[in-house]
């Protein structure tokens, strides 16, 4: 669990997105004949069935697991406990939908719309989210190893006690993230915007952040043991002071830590 005493990202939950909205329910025969019309939009490529929006629905712990839903609405939808494994859910719609505990393992998410979107404690193992905008969503304790992030809007998201080993994250914006207790061992983050962001007991072993921008990044009991930091834009030497790095550490040239400083 996080400690929440420890200090978060000013820019992180900045936002509100407004749940205000009363869930609709829907009748199992209902929600089939809306899904089955989708897959034909889908399918005929715009030209017949209807696209479903299913905006403010309650779909709590609902199966869609490889089902085509590209585009498809589902903003502020309470998707506790769904399950979308392996589903096609490109360019969807899901600002400010809550989806604590879902599934959307190997799911294809590419430019979706996620803004303030509530993932937590959700298995999202090598899902595809590739430049997705997924400002301010709350991703806390998920699994997203080996998850593609590549080019995504992540400005201000909690990925606090979250898991993003393995995970694609080059080119991301990090702005102001908050990386509590999260594990980043061996990603991507090469060319990532990292401005503002808080590393708390983050752990970026072997993780690759060759030209990621770091400006006013704090960093504490944070690991870079086997880090790969060569080319990092606006790191000091006072950010890294109480970091923790090995021999295989590669800090930028520029960069000499200290005698004694570390770990």
């Amino acid at each position: 669990m996080v400690n929440s005493t420890q200090p978060h990202s000013p820019f992180a939950g900045s936002i509100h997105f407004s749940n205000d909205a009363r869930l609709r329910s829907i009748a199992p025969e209902k929600l089939a004949r809306v899904l089955e019309a989708h897959e034909l939009y889908v399918e005929s490529e715009q030209r017949s069935g209807k696209r479903a929006n299913l905006d403010s629905t309650d779909l709590t712990g609902k199966t869609f697991a490889g089902m085509k839903l590209w585009h498809i609405r589902l903003q502020r939808a309470n998707l506790a406990g769904a399950d979308f494994t392996g589903a096609d859910l490109r360019r969807a719609i899901l600002i400010g939908a809550s989806m604590p505990g879902g599934r959307l393992t190997a799911a294809d998410l590419t430019r979706g719309r996620l803004s303030g979107i509530k993932l937590t404690d959700a298995d999202c193992r090598g899902a595809c989210l590739a430049e997705v905008d997924i400002e301010f969503g709350i991703l806390a304790n998920s699994d997203f190893r080996d998850a593609d992030f590549h080019d995504a809007d992540m400005s201000g998201v909690v990925l606090d006690g979250a898991d993003l080993s393995g995970a694609n994250l080059r080119g991301a914006n990090l702005r102001g993230a908050s990386f509590q207790g999260t594990h980043l061992c061996g990603a991507d983050l090469r060319d990532a915007q990292m401005g503002g962001a808080m590393f708390t007991r983050t752990s970026f072993k072997g993780a690759d952040l060759r030209g990621a921008y770091l400006r006013v990044a704090k960093f504490h009991c944070t690991d870079l043991s086997g880090a790969d930091l060569r080319g990092v834009r606006e790191l000091t030497i006072e950010q890294i002071r109480l970091t923790i790095r090995d021999a295989d550490t590669r800090l930028p040239h520029d960069l000499i830590a200290e005698p004694g400083d570390g770990h």
